[in-house]
Order: structure tokens, then C-alpha cells, then sequence
């Protein structure tokens, strides 16, 4: 999860392209070349620049005299397996695009390390609007429920697919995705030794294992559902391009769902949230009716263990930036706000308990 509680700040700083940084340079003469075998209609000569934003996967902009591509690829050097799956992504989104859900056309992946050094895949540029507050402060106070309306209907549209009708039956594991999730994170805490313990994280590896409902589902989830992953038409509350599908896989819709909501929850010094925010002021959906307008748009009659799926998000979060509170303590932090996020773990872990104690 990315993101800032200052608008401005957070979009200076992902906005836009840059002169791509050293050690991540393309070899133009290779990137042509392999864009004229693969890519129907390209035209150089191409121009490269990085995108800005502190993406695991770099990604590129390819501007050529008629129109633009982005590139993205696994960073250069060795890397965890598994890690930065870029045909994963390029996988999901050709399976997206021909049932009309708004994501990038693909134009194709290259899995041959002689080409740029790491695997990559090429899509169209998407050109519109991308908003880093939660609070959609750049719109019309009239016309923000639009905006909320079109990042639910989208979400809940992505979960009413059926795997198998887009060729994803096999994109993740079916069933038990929250014991997985919640394993895996204890496990990610319980390592991170130099981090330190927490009593309240202590207290949710016992209690949220103990809770998980009995009702499962698997659909399609994105993973990493927010408002600056996604590009909204240059004037219109819609919805073209969702981004950054780098931990889509099969799960549970309202896992996926739930973390799209934490913005109701999360103070916004940590993320760009409405945590301390009205917003009914604002003239926003209330959390309750984002929560009703989902069921609407999905056919539930509710959700039950709506708080269950809340604290475990906040778990799973709390879980990230514990990991970054040690790498802060062993001089290993890259990124400019760790130690922020270090700061912010243990108010993350109160979030989470005070929703596993609401249920």
C-alpha cells in the first residue's frame, strides 16, 4: 500500500515521467526492434522515460511520433522466485480486456532475458485522471458520489466474473485464502525478530484464525484496490484503466473488498484515507452505504463478518509496515517515509484489534 495524507505530496511525487534512472535503462535498439515484431502498428523512432512513484516493477513510457506505450518489466538483478511476476499481471489483464472491464489493452510479453535483461510486457497508454485522495477533493462536491459509485460498481464487477468463463481457473489456489493470508503474515511478524514483538499483533494471530468465517468464495480480487490505482476518464466519473495488478490472483472478494474500504478507516497521516474525516461533509457515501451499495452491486443480502475482514486487513498492513519498522532498524530502509511507517505500525494494530473486538 502506497500513498500519503498529503495530496499534493503524494502527486508530485508519482505524477509524471522522469529521465529513466541508472542501472534501469533500456536498450532502445533491442526494445525496437522486439516492438516492431510484436506490437501491431508501432512506428519509431521511440522515445523512453520512467514513470515516477515507487513502483516494484519499473515501468516505462515509450513515446513514438503517433501515440504511446508502457512498459513494464521485473527489476534488474536477482530476485525472490516468484517475486514481480510481470506475465502474471500481462496474464490477468489480456483475460480482463476482451470481456469490456476497463484495463489496458496488452500488445505482448517477452519472457527472453536477452531482449532487456529482465521479463517485460507492453500496453497502451491509458490517458486520463488518477486521484491520490481519498477525499476526490479536485471534484465538484455534486459530483463525488459518482466517483464512489463507479469504484464500487468496478470492484464488484471484477468479483461477479467467473474464473473460468476468462480463462483464470487456474490463477490461484481455490479456497481457503484467509487461513493462507492470515498464516502467512503471522509468519512474516513472527520472523521479523529485530521488529520486536506487539501484544495486540500476539493477540490477533490468536484470535483471527479462531474467527474466519465458514462461508467461502473464490473469485478473481485485484489485491491492491484503491482510488490512485486506477485512471478515471479526463472529465467523467469513469472508470478506464485499472492499474497495478501485481497481487491479483484467486482470493476472497471480500478480503479484497474490505481493503478497498479501509480508506473509511485509515487515518490519513499513514495513507490517503478518510480516517477523521466526515464524509457526509464532503458530500461521500457513508462506510455503511459503500458497504450497502457493494451488496447491491454483487446480490448479497449483507455482510455478516464485515469487521472480520477489516481486522485482517488492518493486520495484513500492520504486517508490512512491522516489516519496515526492522529493516528501519537495520539501516535497510530505502523508502523516504520508513521510518513514518515504522511509527505508524502500532496504530495500524489498534485498528485492527478494535474491529476483531466489533464483531
Amino acid at each position: 500500500m502506497t500513498g500519503s495524507g498529503n495530496n499534493a505530496t503524494a502527486a508530485s511525487a508519482n505524477v509524471g515521467v522522469m529521465p529513466v534512472r541508472k542501472g534501469f535503462a533500456l536498450d532502445l535498439d533491442r526494445l525496437t526492434a522486439w516492438m516492431q515484431a510484436n506490437v501491431a502498428g508501432f512506428e519509431g523512432p521511440a522515445e523512453v522515460y520512467e514513470f515516477k512513484g515507487g513502483q516494484s516493477n519499473p515501468t516505462y513510457k515509450i513515446v513514438t511520433p503517433s501515440r504511446s506505450f508502457v512498459l513494464r518489466r521485473k527489476p534488474p538483478g536477482k530476485l525472490a522466485k516468484g517475486a514481480h511476476a510481470v506475465d502474471r499481471e500481462a496474464r490477468v489483464l489480456s483475460a480482463l480486456g476482451p470481456t469490456g472491464y476497463p484495463v489496458a489493452k496488452v500488445h505482448g510479453v517477452c519472457t527472453d532475458d536477452s531482449v532487456l535483461g529482465s521479463w517485460f510486457y507492453v500496453m497502451d497508454m491509458v490517458e486520463g485522471r488518477i486521484f491520490w485522495d481519498a477525499t476526490f477533493a479536485d471534484v465538484p462536491a455534486a459530483d463525488r458520489p459518482a466517483y464512489f459509485g463507479a469504484m464500487n460498481a468496478t470492484l464488484a464487477r471484477l468479483h461477479r466474473l467467473e474464473p473460468e468463463a476468462v480463462g483464470l481457473q487456474d490463477f490461484g489456489r481455490h479456497g481457503g485464502y484467509m487461513q493462507r493470508q492470515i498464516r502467512h503474515w503471522a509468519q512474516s511478524y513472527e520472523a521479523d525478530t529485530d521488529a520486536g514483538r506487539h501484544p495486540g499483533m500476539d493477540e490477533l494471530i490468536r484470535l483471527l484464525p479462531e474467527g474466519i468465517p465458514e462461508a467461502d468464495e473464490t473469485t478473481i480480487v485485484h489485491g491492491d484496490f484503491r482510488c490512485d490505482n486506477m485512471i478515471f476518464h479526463p472529465t467523467e466519473p469513469r472508470i478506464l484503466a485499472v492499474l497495478d495488478w501485481e497481487l491479483s490472483t484467486l482470493g476472497h472478494p471480500l478480503a479484497d473488498f474490505t481493503y478497498h474500504a479501509m480508506m473509511y478507516r485509515m487515518p490519513p497521516d499513514i495513507v490517503a484515507g478518510l480516517g477523521h474525516v466526515d464524509p457526509a461533509a464532503l458530500n461521500l457515501p457513508t462506510e455503511a452505504e459503500y458497504r450497502a451499495m457493494y451488496c447491491a452491486n454483487t446480490g448479497r443480502a449483507d455482510i455478516p463478518d464485515y469487521e472480520f475482514y477489516m481486522a485482517f486487513n488492518f493486520f495484513r498492513i500492520a504486517a508490512i509496515f512491522h516489516g519496515i519498522r526492522g529493516r528501519v532498524i537495520r539501516g535497510t530502509a530505502a523508502s523516504a517515509n520508513a521510518e513514518a511507517r515504522a511509527e505508524a505500525f502500532p496504530r495500524l494494530v489498534d485498528l485492527a484489534l478494535e474491529a476483531a473486538h466489533a464483531r
